[in-house]
């Protein structure tokens, strides 16, 4: 069990295929591998999963599976020659249709885009660094002003901030990815653009049509999230503020502030959230970030992120597992300056807490005191160590579960470490458990005092239970 207690999230691409640089990269400190779904095809997916899975094998370290659905990415279509090179107030011309014949004409491969657009409106291209406003849009063709210029290049990635679009967010690809995460069993499946709590259920109720037991993230990049931020959060059971073209939606300077929002109110309704994009960019081709990379992924730990994230720094980039090593390093230093919970995160409108939070915080409160090493929590649903994950009590979470759903999904919340038993209905098995993952950490000594929280379903009879339990070198009697 490491120090560490937040998550890293690493996606996998040409610069980490092998089972070798993936078992390293664990090693390193991945907790999540994230397939994204807009690149490469399911074989190639299928046979990514085939090997982390061998590489966790390998290191011997729990991993857990996203599948990260490309959604409703709206793209330019093929320009003329190289593209087209721009300066501001230069004009340009919007059509309908997958390829230019023009020089300075655009298309987009979404057929209701001049539908859909005014004047006034603005479509930013790439990277945010290009810029563009309506003038005109009627009939087969908009005209558009250029407000800042650069190079644009067919298939480019486009975002329309003011414009509210009627293009659906599960794409026909989205429900076959969305199938093939089910029959390989991978622990989450992440949707990109959500607009509405609406897209989650959508979403979940074909995973379950499935027979999926995938957890859901909601991805926030579009303005239209930001609006119904509470609706989206409690329709999903994590959420991952993409900051790339979030950035694009939003006024570039506000970025920081609404990620802190963001993890704020998922505090507030007890889920987990990753912070994505560009965390250590300049590791794609340096061995060693910037000082501005290094207080980004800070302040995100500091704001309370279970989870950092990691793109084509891991995906295409030329130090994979030195990035993750760097990551974890920085997550390690930061981590004693963040404050803990305590569940001062709840609404100040809730009325009484719930039983299992009153039982969490009084066993956090217990492992403090007596210098608990670890408080075990033994769960079918993995309620009890989400509610500990988010006390940010600084005890490990030891998460006992006969839950292999649960076990792959407790990878990514905050300071637990999931631990999958056969079985929790007899008598004797938690202990069991616990000097079998001893056995595996060598962590707990003779005489070393543990904090054991188990909830009603693991023991129907009673209600969630708190039992200190003091190590020794054999488990109880399972008589």
């Amino acid at each position: 069990m490491s120090i560490r207690r937040t998550k890293i999230v690493a996606t996998v691409g040409p610069a980490c295929q092998n089972v070798d640089t993936l078992a390293a990269m664990i090693q390193a400190g991945v907790n999540v591998f994230r397939l994204n779904m807009a690149h490469g095809d399911i074989q190639t997916h299928t046979f990514m999963v085939e090997q982390i899975r061998e590489a966790a094998e390998q290191a011997r370290r729990p991993i857990g599976l996203l599948a990260d659905l490309a959604g409703p990415k709206l793209r330019l279509g093929k320009l003329t020659g190289e593209g087209i090179q721009c300066v501001s107030g230069d004009t340009l011309f919007l059509r309908r249709g997958r390829e230019a014949s023009r020089p300075n004409e655009l298309v987009s491969e979404y057929e209701l885009l001049l539908d859909e657009i005014g004047e006034g409106d603005r479509i930013i291209i790439g990277d945010g660094t290009i810029s563009l406003e309506v003038i005109e849009a009627k009939g087969e063709e908009a005209q558009l002003r250029v407000i800042d210029g650069g190079a644009i290049r067919s298939r480019q990635g486009l975002a329309l901030p003011h414009t509210r679009l009627s293009i659906k967010t599960l794409r026909p690809a989205d429900y076959e990815h969305a199938r093939w995460a089910a029959e390989m069993k991978l622990d989450y499946v992440s949707l990109s653009f959500v607009r509405s709590a609406t897209d989650i259920e959508e979403l979940r109720g074909h995973l379950e049509d499935c027979q999926a037991t995938a957890a859901i993230i909601a991805k926030i990049e579009k303005r239209e999230s930001i609006d119904c931020l509470d609706e989206i959060i409690e329709a999903a059971d994590g959420i991952m503020v993409a900051r790339g073209d979030l950035g694009l939606e939003i006024d570039i300077a506000s970025t920081a502030v609404v990620q802190k929002k963001i993890i704020a109110r998922c505090q507030a309704h007890q889920k987990p959230v990753i912070v994505a994009t560009q965390m250590l960019e300049s590791m794609h081709h340096a061995k060693r970030p910037t000082r501005a990379e290094v207080s980004d992924v800070s302040n995100a730990i500091l704001d309370g992120a279970d989870a950092c994230m990691l793109s084509g720094e891991t995906a295409v980039g030329k130090y994979p597992v030195d990035t993750v090593r760097m990551m974890a390093s920085i997550q390690q230093e930061a981590e004693p300056l963040s404050p803990g919970m305590d569940l001062v995160s709840r609404d100040d409108h809730s009325q009484q807490m719930g039983l299992t939070e009153s039982v969490l915080q009084g066993a956090a409160h217990i492992a403090r005191t007596i210098d608990s090493k670890i408080v075990a929590v033994a769960t079918k649903t993995g309620s009890p160590a989400i509610i500990k994950s988010k006390l940010r009590n600084k005890t490990p979470t030891l998460c006992i579960t006969d839950s292999r759903a649960i076990h792959g999904q407790a990878c990514l919340w905050w300071g637990v470490t999931p631990w999958y038993v056969e079985s929790l209905d007899r008598e004797g098995e938690l202990f069991q458990a616990i000097h079998d993952w001893n056995e595996w950490t060598h962590l707990l000594g003779k005489n070393d005092r543990i904090v054991i929280v188990s909830d009603r379903l693991v023991y129907p009879a009673g209600h969630d239970s708190i039992l200190v339990y003091e190590f020794s070198d054999l488990p109880p009697s399972n008589s």
